[in-house]
C-alpha cells in the first residue's frame, strides 16, 4: 500500500447539508425550519424559556452569596517544595518565601493574599519558610525535617496586637 492509496473509511466523513439551495435539494426555501415564527428566525436561543410559564431557574429559591472580601491563598505542598529544592529551583540555604516560590514556578496568580503551606508530600531538607498560613500538619512536618516556618501576620492581627 502506498500513501496515494490511503482513503478514509467508508462513512467516516459526511458531507455538510447545504441548506436553502433550491427545491430539488429537499432543504430549500425555509431550510428545514418550518414556516415563520420565533424558531425560524436567526440567532434565537430559547434555553430556559418555557412558553410564558415561570421558568425553573426563577421558581427555585436564591441561596448564598459571594463574599467580595474573600481572600484567596495559593496552596503549596511540602512535596512540591522538596522537589523544587532537589531540582535546583529553590535554594535550601535561603529563606523560602512567596517571591522565591513564584520564581520557582510553584505559585502564580496576581490576586492572591499569600501562600498557604500544606502537608502533602515529604520534606527532606531543613529549610526556613515564610508564608501567610500553614496547616498544623505542615508545621509539624517542617519542624521534624529540621526547618522552621514563620507565619506572617495579616493586617487584622497586627491591628489587634497594637
Amino acid at each position: 500500500m502506498n500513501l496515494n492509496e490511503l482513503r478514509d473509511n467508508e462513512g467516516s466523513r459526511y458531507r455538510k447539508k447545504r441548506l436553502g439551495r433550491g427545491i430539488g435539494s429537499g432543504k430549500g426555501k425555509t431550510s428545514g425550519r418550518g414556516v415563520k415564527g420565533q424558531k425560524a428566525r436567526e440567532g434565537v436561543s430559547l434555553n430556559g424559556f418555557e412558553g410564558g410559564q415561570l421558568p425553573l431557574y426563577r421558581r427555585m429559591p436564591k441561596r448564598g452569596f459571594v463574599n467580595i472580601f474573600r481572600k484567596e491563598y495559593a496552596p503549596v505542598n511540602l512535596g512540591a517544595i522538596s522537589k523544587a529544592i532537589e531540582s535546583g529551583k529553590l535554594d535550601k540555604a535561603a529563606t523560602v518565601n512567596e517571591e522565591a516560590l513564584r520564581k520557582a514556578g510553584l505559585v502564580n496568580g496576581s490576586k492572591l493574599a499569600g501562600v498557604r503551606l500544606l502537608a502533602h508530600g515529604e520534606l527532606s531538607h531543613g529549610v526556613t519558610i515564610e508564608v501567610a498560613g500553614a496547616s498544623a500538619a505542615a508545621l509539624a512536618a517542617v519542624e521534624k525535617a529540621g526547618g522552621t516556618v514563620k507565619v506572617l501576620e495579616t493586617k487584622k492581627e497586627a491591628q489587634a496586637d497594637a
